[in-house]
């Protein structure tokens, strides 16, 4: 092996312009080992148990493998080719195979479980004894208690997770790649906004063909469905995004069906009824048929403004239509209700793009930030990056100038890159002696719209959200406090974790902050004050078909892992459009097949399958908690102190409800989420 294998270096501005997939395998390995021979001295401790030579141990012994498997897999996320792909997949079973074996580990487990007798251990309060409790409840979650055959079961299944997911998101890259429509006549074009022609027109002399180049990449695809005039080509457009994966070489049908079945075996083999229910148990909702109540409440709430908010619609489309007999298709929505927010608002979504450059949006959310929590973010250059549109940046506080720490940002779409919008963690900060802690690194990424010629990339307002709310991901690991690793940042109950994120959304509604960076690129002027109050007054607009949408898709993941049989419904892309069927707007069309391409649940052995509803669990929590600031000063200093106190920095230090029930001083106003949506009799 090289002895300048940069993935074995320990170094926070990583080498990514130095790592190749050669340095994959062996690097893996050889991390792998290093962790081993941590958790053998553990093991193989002969002074008397105590906290720092079992659970600090415990608590760091994967650390190195952690962080360069995060660094391999990121790196296949956003700049992959043949050979990091081949590597990736050939180390993949092997690293789920080494963490599937930790938690089944007896004598490892022994270990642990003979601290946890102690006199020491007895003494524990506070964030220790926490991270005790919540270790020995994952090895008993994790089969720890199993016969041997039961274990050996537990990491085949583990290992064959790790190879079908991974497989899918590849079927999911290559499917959205390999779809483009090039559109040579002008004509055809009509209802684009010109910012999305330009981008086509950019995307097609890029490939070195003539005319405008459509693909299923997020800017392109939504100015389709949203403004072109041509239905036939919307039709093709939504046809070709709504079944990637469902056909051909990169079928991801069956892969779907493997792993609902491997993940429901793992739960049976662990005692659970269901899949839901061994992810949930150690979240919020606790169990599945919890999550599914809530999201039965919402649907039944919501479900009365739905059928007039669809009904308003065919009517709208009726008069701009008469002769037009054929029913409305899901196609035809999105386009319709932007005509319809048009008239009923006079308010255009594309005539928001010059406001919001991205390059100013930055600075807003950390101009924001800054004045929110106390911090200050800069760019610093000179730093390795996977693509030369990779920017870093630092981020201190603001009083003490302590280096909290930095992160990548990686926010324009390529062909290497997968899609959707995501922040992740390279390393965990510890704290030093002085009080302080050593610096923590992330990411954010995302697909937003690049920079076409010399004119900055222009996003939408749910653009800005979406900034907005990876932003806020990256706080919750950038500003916590909580010494243990295990329970630090952004390691808390995936129905908390979307809470600090969905919080900085409500930012980006307010002229308070919208006026710290919402400037017109050519001439600087703020949003005029008609428009802003028409982007307000159209905030509610159809919200009753937003949340149904997204509840859909919470449905259709629980009930996937909860209720499907292939037994007995013989198809999973089937069942799960009988579910989406009932929170639709239209008719799903044939050949519709939306799992096959919906990484969110399939992408990852455990992802957020059977936890896409933690959304709206936050959502709900989000929604009551911004109204400390909506009621008050909108970027309120104090407030926002309190919550990098009370909750950013608290990692999973508490039960989320506590760390909540701190900050709000109660428990959360269930309808605080319907009020703000205007759903609420």
């Amino acid at each position: 092996m090289p002895p300048d294998n940069p993935l074995l270096t320990y170094q926070f501005n990583i080498p990514f312009d130095s790592i190749r997939a050669e340095h994959i395998e062996p690097a893996m390995e050889d991390l792998i080992s290093h962790s081993k021979q941590a958790l053998a001295v553990i093991i193989n401790e002969k002074q008397p148990r105590s906290w720092e030579n079992t659970m600090a141990r415990f608590d760091t012994a994967t650390e190195a493998i952690d962080r360069g498997i995060t660094i391999v897999r990121h790196i296949e996320s956003v700049a992959t080719t043949p050979e990091i792909r081949a590597a990736v997949n050939k180390v993949q079973p092997f690293v789920s195979a080494f963490y599937s074996s930790i938690l089944l580990n007896a004598e490892l487990f022994s270990a642990l479980k003979k601290y946890a007798g102690t006199s020491d251990a007895g003494n524990l309060t506070g964030v220790k004894k926490r991270y005790l409790e919540k270790t020995l409840d994952s090895f008993h979650r994790a089969g720890a208690d199993l016969d041997g055959a039961g274990k050996t079961r537990l990491a085949e299944i583990d290992v064959e997770l790790s190879k079908l997911t991974m497989k899918f998101a590849e079927n999911v890259l290559d499917a959205t790649n390999e779809f483009e429509l090039i559109i040579s006549e002008e004509s055809k074009l009509a209802g684009l906004p010109q910012s999305a022609i330009a981008a086509a027109k950019q995307g097609a002399e890029s490939k070195g063909v003539s005319g405008w180049r459509f693909t299923l990449q997020a800017p392109s695809y939504s100015a389709v469905l949203t403004y072109l005039d041509d239905r036939n080509i919307r039709e093709r457009m939504y046809r070709a995004f709504n079944s990637r994966g469902g056909a051909g070489a990169r079928d991801n049908r069956g892969i779907i069906d493997d792993i609902l079945r491997l993940r429901h075996e793992k739960a049976g083999l662990l005692g659970f009824s269901n899949f839901a229910d061994l992810v949930l148990a150690d979240r919020m909702a606790k169990t599945g048929q919890t999550a599914w109540d809530f999201l039965e409440k919402i649907k039944n709430q919501t479900l009365p403004f739905f059928r007039k908010e669809i009904q308003e619609l065919e009517q709208f489309r009726a008069r701009l239509e008469p002769d037009n007999s054929e029913p409305m298709q899901l196609w035809d929505i999105t386009y319709f209700a932007e005509k319809l927010r048009l008239e009923l608002y006079e308010f255009d979504e594309e005539a928001l793009r010059p406001y919001f450059p991205l390059p100013q949006v930055l600075e807003g959310v950390f101009e924001i930030s800054g004045k929110l929590f106390g911090i200050r973010v800069a760019e610093r250059t000179g730093v390795p990056v996977w693509h030369e549109d990779v920017r870093f940046y630092e981020i201190h506080d603001s009083q003490s100038d302590e280096l909290l720490g930095a992160f990548y940002a990686d926010l324009y779409p390529r062909e290497t890159k997968r899609g959707g919008a995501w922040m992740d963690a390279f390393i965990m900060g510890k704290p030093a002696e002085n009080g302080s802690f050593s610096p923590h690194l992330g990411l954010i990424c995302g697909n937003l719209t690049p920079p076409i010629g010399d004119k900055p990339g222009l996003l939408t307002h749910r653009d800005v959200e979406t900034v907005f709310h990876e932003f806020g991901h990256l706080l919750h690991h950038c500003l916590t406090k909580v010494a243990v690793r295990g329970l630090a940042g952004t390691n808390v109950a995936w129905d908390f974790v979307e809470l600090p994120s969905q919080i900085m959304e409500n930012w980006c509604w307010e002229r308070e902050s919208l006026n710290l960076f919402a400037r017109h690129y050519e001439t600087g002027e703020y949003i005029p004050e008609e428009m802003f109050q028409k982007v307000r007054n159209a905030k509610q607009f159809r919200s009753a078909s937003a949340q149904m949408r997204q509840v859909s898709f919470a449905a259709a993941d629980l009930g996937l892992h909860m209720f499907y049989e292939k037994e007995k419904d013989h198809d999973a892309v089937s069942f799960s459009c009988s579910i989406i069927a009932e929170y639709q707007p239209a008719q799903l069309p044939e050949g519709h097949s939306f799992i096959t391409a919906f990484t969110h649940l399939f992408a990852s052995p455990v992802g957020y399958g059977a936890g896409y509803y933690s959304y709206k669990w936050a959502e709900l929590l989000d929604a009551d908690a911004y109204t400390r600031f909506s009621q008050n000063e909108v970027i309120s200093a104090k407030v926002g102190a309190e919550f990098r106190e009370k909750v950013l920095s608290q990692g999973n230090s508490q039960d989320p409800s506590d760390l909540y029930r701190n900050f709000m001083g109660r428990d959360p106003d269930p309808n605080a989420m319907f009020v703000r949506l205007g759903l609420s009799s």
